[in-house]
C-alpha cells in the first residue's frame, strides 16, 4: 500500500451521500476507508471496508486503530452515518431516542476524539454531515433533529478545539434522493434550483472542504438544499 496517498473515513458509506462520497474521495486517488454496519455495502476502488457501529465507543476504537496500523495516517475524517426513528413522542422509547443520538451525534464525539491525533499529524480536516432538520422539523422527528441541530452546535465546538491543525466544516442536505420513488416534476420544481439534490452534490462539496482548495473555511455550516430553506411558502 502507498502510504503517501491521503485517506480517508467515511462512515455510513456503504449506500447513499456516504458511498457517493467515497466514490468521489477514490476518484481524487484518496485512499478510502469506509466504515458502515451494512457488511452488503461496497468498497470504493482503493481502499477498504469496516464494518463498525460508530455508537459504540470499543468499536470506534478499534476502527481508528485499524487506521493507524494499516493505514498509518489520517487526513479527512467525513461523520455520515445517521438513522431515524419517526414516531410520536409518546411512542418513543428511550432506547431509540438513544439509537439516534448514539448513532448521528455521539459517533462524531467518539471518532474525532480518537482520532484527533492523527488528524492534528496530517493538519486534516472533519466534515460532519447533519441536515436542514436542524433549522425546520416536520412531526414526530425530535430525536432526529435533536441529534442534528447537536452536530452543527459540535463542528463549530470541534472548530475552535481542534485548531489551527484541523479544519471542521458541516453540510446539512436538504431533500437528497437516494431511495424510493423518483422525485415528480412537482418535487422538482419546488426548490428554487429546478430540482432534488443528489448525493453527488453532497460529494462535490464534501471533496472541496477536504481539499487545499478549503484550507481557510473551518467552523462553518453550509445547508445544501437547493433553496428551500430561503423560499416563502404561503398557504394556497
Amino acid at each position: 500500500m502507498d502510504r503517501s496517498l491521503k485517506v480517508a473515513l467515511v462512515t455510513g458509506g456503504a449506500r447513499g451521500i456516504g458511498a457517493a462520497i467515497a466514490a468521489r474521495l477514490a476518484r481524487e486517488s484518496w485512499r478510502v476507508v469506509v466504515a458502515d454496519v451494512d457488511a452488503r455495502g461496497g468498497v470504493s476502488s482503493g481502499g477498504r471496508f469496516a464494518i463498525c457501529d460508530v455508537s459504540d465507543e470499543s468499536a470506534v476504537n478499534a476502527l481508528i486503530a485499524s487506521v493507524t496500523t494499516q493505514e498509518g495516517r489520517l487526513d479527512a475524517l467525513v461523520c455520515n452515518a445517521g438513522v431515524n426513528e419517526r414516531k410520536p413522542i409518546g411512542e418513543l422509547s428511550l432506547a431509540q431516542w438513544l439509537r439516534v443520538i448514539g448513532t448521528n451525534l455521539t459517533s462524531t464525539f467518539l471518532l474525532v476524539r480518537a482520532g484527533e491525533q492523527l488528524l492534528r499529524a496530517s493538519r486534516g480536516a472533519v466534515v460532519t454531515v447533519a441536515s436542514t432538520r436542524a433549522h425546520m422539523s416536520e412531526a414526530h422527528t425530535e430525536a432526529y433533529a435533536a441529534s442534528k441541530g447537536g452536530l452543527v452546535a459540535l463542528t463549530h465546538a470541534l472548530s475552535i478545539s481542534l485548531s489551527p491543525e484541523v479544519r471542521v466544516n458541516c453540510i446539512s442536505p436538504g431533500w437528497i434522493f437516494t431511495k424510493g420513488d423518483a422525485p415528480r416534476p412537482g418535487d422538482h420544481a419546488f426548490h428554487p434550483a429546478g430540482r432534488v439534490g443528489t448525493p453527488e452534490d453532497i460529494a462535490a462539496l464534501t471533496a472541496f472542504l477536504v481539499s487545499p482548495d478549503g484550507s481557510f473555511i473551518t467552523g462553518s455550516e453550509f445547508i445544501v438544499d437547493g433553496g428551500v430553506t430561503r423560499k416563502m411558502i404561503y398557504p394556497e
